[in-house]
């Protein structure tokens, strides 16, 4: 091998293009002022930790686009948003980010209860999803259950205090989805095996986070939503 070829510089055959780029800026600007939940941390970050799991699964630009705008209907603007997102990133962006929204209610008080939000979803996911709404779906809650699970070694149980469901509410519905999701990939079994399995990967990371939070919160939480 000559020395030119030795160190010659790897580039991707299909790099990302200037779309991800105004997604990124995008996002970054719907977002700006939103903080994670309960904590002084800008909502960004838990964006491109999203975009960045969905790359590494194997998802292409448009679907890492989608995993960058994934809350921007449910937390900044409602069908208006998702309309502007189809308009601006496309159909496929737009269809994506659709199936990972619970709520188009603009104003967050009056959003439909969290039992009616979290149940419909659950179901969406296991019985009407398809494979590429399930990647980008599957690397949110992946990024999601890391941060409580991380904050679980620091805080304990307070962690759970932050979210509607609190600590039952918030174990249960991490297990449905993991649940939800197997359930969704044995209806598909026909999808291209690539995929599917970049998808299985993440969802075996879902269910290993979830298993050392019940390991550590003494147990599997309840379906508060029936009782």
């Amino acid at each position: 091998m000559t020395a030119e070829g030795k160190h010659k510089k790897r580039v991707l055959s299909r790099p990302l293009s200037e779309m991800f780029n105004d997604a990124l800026v995008y996002a970054a600007r719907l977002h700006r002022e939103q903080p994670r939940k309960g904590r002084d941390i800008p909502y960004v970050g838990h964006l491109l930790g999203v975009a960045s799991l969905v790359l590494e699964a194997g998802g292409d630009e448009e679907m890492a686009i989608a995993a960058l705008l994934h809350d921007a209907v449910e937390d900044q603007g409602g069908r208006p948003r998702l309309e502007e997102i189809k308009k601006i990133f496309g159909q496929r962006v737009a269809h994506i980010v659709h199936g990972c929204t619970d709520s188009y209610e603009i104003d967050p008080d009056r959003k439909p209860p969290w039992c009616e939000r979290k149940e419909r979803y659950i179901a969406h996911v296991e019985e009407d999803s398809d494979p590429e709404e399930r990647l980008v779906a599957a690397a949110d809650k992946v990024h999601n259950a890391r941060s409580i699970l991380s904050e679980h070694y620091q805080v304990g149980d307070a962690v759970f205090e932050r979210f509607a469901g609190k600590k039952q509410g918030t174990l249960w519905y991490y297990r449905a989805l993991v649940n939800a999701f197997r359930a969704a990939e044995s209806r598909d079994a026909h999808a291209a095996a690539e995929a599917s399995n970049n998808r299985k990967r993440l969802v075996d990371e879902l269910a290993r986070v979830v298993d050392e939070l019940e390991r550590r919160a003494g147990g599997p939480g309840v379906n508060p939503c029936r009782k």
